[in-house]
């Protein structure tokens, strides 16, 4: 009698076991307290700076998504204009356009505050153009007139965050660049300093932690 009394008892604790175990395999712990925040936006910006000392203006505009608001990955395409009628002969009018673009990474710092920082990376290529004469709607760019460059562009920024559709940037950047052979003038890289400002416009947080305000 002890005995079927013993066997009954680890039969109903090996039942009681059972139903434990599948009551929690049916039940998932859903945390979301810490989940990534992705973003994605589009950015203008416009800078001046010097190339050889001769005053260069540009602009850029890019797409990039934003993982965890630290970090950012996406295309920049720059062009820029500068006036180099005072390089080589002074009989010379002379013009430098161009337009380059490639990978933009942007490392962030101080992310959930308002002003962060940055420090962003272009790493692309282009083609730049020396220009003779005056510009007008007849002007005519000869293919002649081009010559091929890979640029690298490291940066540093300070962010101002408006609100989670919003971002204003300032910052300065060094463009380094390929060895370049133009007929009949002397400059032979486009590098140079520049500042300037710039607007992001997207959704910085669209994956936005719902249990903080």
């Amino acid at each position: 009698m002890n005995q079927i009394k013993t066997t009954f008892l680890l039969l109903l604790l090996g039942f009681a076991y059972s139903i434990n175990a599948q009551e929690s395999d049916d039940y998932i712990e859903f945390n979301d307290r810490k989940n990534t925040v992705h973003g994605v936006y589009m950015g203008l910006a416009t800078y001046y700076g010097t190339i050889d000392q001769k005053d260069t203006y540009s602009a850029s505009f890019k797409i990039a998504y934003v993982a965890n608001q630290q970090f950012e990955i996406g295309f920049e395409g720059v062009g820029l204009y500068s006036d180099l009628n005072k390089l080589g002969l002074s009989e010379n009018d002379n013009d430098l356009v161009g337009a380059y673009g490639g990978l933009h990474l942007e490392p962030i710092l101080f992310s959930k505050s308002t002003l962060n920082l940055s420090f962003p990376l272009l790493v692309g290529g282009g083609a730049v153009a020396i220009l003779n004469g005056d510009l007008d709607d007849n002007y005519v760019v000869s293919d002649d007139d081009w010559e091929a460059v890979f640029v690298v562009e490291p940066g540093i920024n300070l962010l101002f965050n408006i609100n989670r559709y919003i971002q204003l940037e300032a910052g300065v950047k060094h463009r380094f660049s390929s060895r370049l052979n133009f007929v009949n003038n002397p400059l032979t890289r486009i590098n140079g300093f520049s500042g300037g400002i710039g607007v992001k416009i997207g959704v910085f947080n669209m994956g936005r932690n719902r249990y903080k305000k």
